[in-house]
């Protein structure tokens, strides 16, 4: 490989990129102009933005006891009320008590009070006394309502059942019709006011400051009427009880003056509230959930369009036969559209983060009250902090340069490459939003997840700059794994670049009728790549549709039943979900069923591999999980469950290990080492074959912990399929592995009644697992024998 021919392509490359006006616009252009354009935009709609007025309805307003709640003319609540000044304005108040205090114009000219604007003001006391009806329908309805229950439940079991009936249905009837005048009027919140509420709050204060026992006293109480389904009606309520909260405790604090007790009696611990946060530490609570997000999603966007551009637009402009007969490798040429695509990518994003980093700066230095204020000048991250911004782009620009460029080369057109990178941007989008959560915090399994370690990374040092040294122990797992995923993404987009059948494929035209044909009459010996993919989406869809059906089952379960139905449940999971999708695809794509799974009997060594590897590997397996239990998430609840129904002397040991161990053998063999490995091998790619669907047996297991253990125990079973062309040495594997788990289960109780247990196993605070002899010896048989069996020649399918 020669740097010439690398850089020679990368400067074609870029010189291409940099003719076309458009991509220089949304590169270098846009992000200058996008966030001042914004901040200008958000600065004039604050400034033009003035909200709807919401109505809200009191009857009996002259009830109301004091202090005030509504001004004189009883239109508008008091602002004294509200935690912000001109909330109340954002509220349309018509009270009984505007009515009544109106002064109606005489045709005849006998009014004392003549409005200047007439028609303007009978239009006004016209629409509140509608309004007002409207309210006063509702509220005899609601006492009719009242009285209906009250003889309902006041009925003795002498009352005929076709009358109690008969007042079920009245209920139902006048129920109906006040939802539906709420409905149709105009009220969005509408509050009513017993007669005589104001003496009866005046009474219970004295009786209270008198010490007065009470008296089968009959008490008041308001009533709020409101559609939580209309968002209307919920804002206007939140305002409102906002105002009547405040209220209301200033009544309380009268009753309490009045029977000379404390004011903050009602508050027993009455906390005093001490906020040390500094405008930086404010400032930097902003910057830490922007910064982050605006690099992530930058990064991919920048890295989106170049890649298809210099992948499938090469195909669609005839380029790509001019490119493959230059001197350069074709190594050399993606990797040099690679560099190309990372240099636009860290530009997009750098430029965005600039942008953006400027324009909140000085509308934060612009903004001169409220919580904005306290940022101040010193809102700016400081110099050491961008300069990691600027060092954990690159990882992130590479990911996603590699990756786009990889599904890009792929695609046989621009419009074909944007439906592929769809999916990508949107799994980052979700990455990105997840990592956003406060609870979300830098932990070492996070560190070494693709976008997340980076993300997060920064999230921590912009929180918290003064707390870098502590994350410095996170900066080399997570570029060493960002740039290893680059590294595995970019030989991907290669591999691509080599294949003849991916560069110069024709578009492919689906035709439904044409498939079904081809599905039930010229069936291949063989599932193809994308059965096997369509195989394992469907187990994980059945499985994600069934979490809650079996959740509640488990719930449930009768008392001292539950070790059963958690193995019930294991069982049908297994059979239901993960074998029967792949026997049936197995039987109705296929032409050799037998091939597909491969049901043939194999040479006795593999048998006994099958047999002696996980016995000599279980040691290696248990010190694995025991060892990295610090790096991974505890285990959830169903899975702590699971393993304690391993240790459950009320069940036999032939039923956990026919659930445990018996049924998974069979039934993910099936499904990942038959079906879905043998599509991987149709490609002829056997290692990338058995990497592939032992991540996905992984994947499936869906909790961290096991993911990892499932991953590399399902490359091993898939190597052992491979070399020897039948399943059964993989399914002796997995029940041997799986039955060394249950006794694993119940080692602790071993070693209480057996000396030989005790010697052979360590009890201590990672939970019990082997001496170091043990595992060195285990190291020392397994080397070997998966040497020897890598070694062996791959077997026919």
């Amino acid at each position: 490989m020669t740097w010439r021919n690398i850089q020679l392509i990368f400067s074609r490359e870029v010189a291409d990129q940099m003719r076309d006006r458009r991509t220089l616009f949304m590169v270098v252009v846009l992000p200058l102009l996008l966030y001042p354009a914004l901040g200008i935009g958000m600065m004039q709609m604050t400034l033009l933005f003035s909200e709807q007025s919401r109505t809200v309805v009191i009857l009996g307003a002259n009830d109301l006891p004091a202090p005030p709640l509504l001004n004189k003319d009883g239109t508008r609540i008091i602002d004294q009320w509200f935690v912000n000044e001109g909330d109340s304005l954002t509220l349309n108040v018509v009270s009984d008590l505007s009515v009544d205090q109106q002064t109606i114009p005489d045709p005849e000219g006998t009014s004392t009070e003549v409005p200047t604007n007439t028609s303007s003001e009978e239009n006004k006391f016209d629409e509140r006394e509608t309004i007002l009806q409207v309210a006063r329908d509702i509220r005899l309805r609601l006492d009719e309502l009242k009285r209906l229950k009250e003889e309902i439940a006041q009925a003795d079991e002498s009352a005929k059942p076709d009358v109690i009936a008969m007042k079920q249905g009245q209920i139902e009837a006048l129920t109906e019709q006040v939802s539906m005048l709420f409905a149709r009027s105009d009220i969005q919140v509408l509050i009513l006011i017993p007669e005589g509420f104001d003496e009866y709050i005046r009474s219970e204060n004295e009786r209270l400051a008198s010490r007065e026992s009470e008296d089968d006293l009959t008490r008041m109480r308001p009533i709020f009427i409101r559609n939580s389904a209309n968002e209307k009606s919920l804002i206007a309520y939140g305002r409102v009880r906002e105002a009547l909260d405040n209220w209301e405790q200033a009544i309380l604090s009268e009753r309490l003056q009045m029977a000379n007790l404390p004011t903050d009696l009602t508050r027993p611990v009455n906390e005093e509230l001490v906020d040390l946060a500094k405008g930086e530490e404010l400032a930097a609570n902003v910057w830490s959930k922007l910064f982050p997000a605006m690099l992530v999603v930058m990064a991919m966007t920048g890295a989106f369009y170049p890649a298809v551009d210099l992948g499938a637009g090469e195909k669609e402009r005839g380029t790509m036969e001019t490119l493959l007969i230059c001197p350069a490798l074709r190594s050399e040429i993606v990797i040099g559209k690679f560099l190309t695509v990372l240099l636009f990518s860290l530009v997009t994003a750098l430029l965005n983060l600039i942008s953006m980093g400027m324009t909140g700066l000085h509308v934060l230095n612009t903004a001169s009250s409220g919580q904005l204020s306290a940022l101040g000048d010193s809102a700016i991250p400081g110099f050491e902090v961008l300069i990691w911004v600027g060092i954990l782009a690159i990882p992130l620009a590479a990911l996603f340069a590699s990756l786009s460029l990889a599904f890009a080369l792929f695609a046989k057109s621009t419009k074909e490459g944007q439906y592929y990178l769809t999916p990508l941007l949107t799994v980052t989008m979700g990455l990105t939003v997840f990592c956003l959560s406060p609870a979300v915090e830098l932990t070492p399994f996070y560190s070494l997840i693709p976008v997340m370690g980076p993300a997060l990374l920064l999230k921590g040092m912009l929180l918290d700059p003064n707390g870098q040294m502590q994350l410095m122990w996170y900066v080399v797992p997570v570029l060493l794994s960002s740039f290893m995923y680059s590294g595995l993404a970019l030989m991907w987009a290669i591999d691509q670049f080599q294949r003849e059948e991916v560069l110069f494929r024709e578009a492919e035209r689906f035709d439904m009728r044409l498939w079904l044909k081809h599905l039930l009459r010229d069936k291949e010996r063989l599932p193809s790549f994308s059965e096997s993919i369509f195989c394992f989406v469907l187990i994980m869809l059945l499985q994600f549709a069934m979490l809650k059906t079996f959740g509640n089952a488990l719930q449930n379960a009768p008392a001292g039943q539950e070790s059963w139905t958690m193995m019930r449940l294991l069982v049908i999971q297994q059979l239901a979900i993960i074998a029967c999708p792949a026997l049936f695809m197995g039987i109705l794509l296929t032409s050799s069923p037998l091939s597909t799974f491969q049901l043939r009997i194999p040479h006795w060594k593999y048998l006994a591999l099958g047999l002696f590897l996980p016995l000599i590997m279980h040691p290696l397996v248990v010190e694995l999980a025991v060892r990295l239990a610090w790096f991974f998430p505890s285990l959830p609840e169903h899975a702590k469950a699971a393993l304690a129904t391993m240790a459950d002397g009320s069940v036999p040991w032939y039923c956990v290990v026919l659930t445990f161990a018996v049924t998974p053998a069979i039934c993910e063999e099936l499904a990942f080492r038959g079906f879905i490995l043998a599509g991987f091998r149709k490609t002829g790619r056997h290692t990338l074959a058995i990497v592939f669907s032992g991540l996905l047996f992984g994947i499936m297991h869906m909790i961290p912990q096991q993911v990892f253990n499932a991953a590399l125990l399902g490359m091993l079973l898939g190597l052992l399929v491979v070399k020897s062309g039948s399943i059964f040495p993989a399914m002796l594997f997995h029940f041997g592995n799986n039955a060394l788990g249950v006794l694993h289960g119940n080692l602790e109780s071993m070693r209480q009644t057996s000396a030989l247990t005790k010697t052979l196993t360590v009890s201590d605070e990672f939970g019990v697992h082997y001496p170091l002899w043990l595992i060195a010896i285990a190291v020392g048989l397994a080397i070997p024998m998966i040497v020897y069996l890598s070694r062996q020649k791959t077997a026919r399918m």
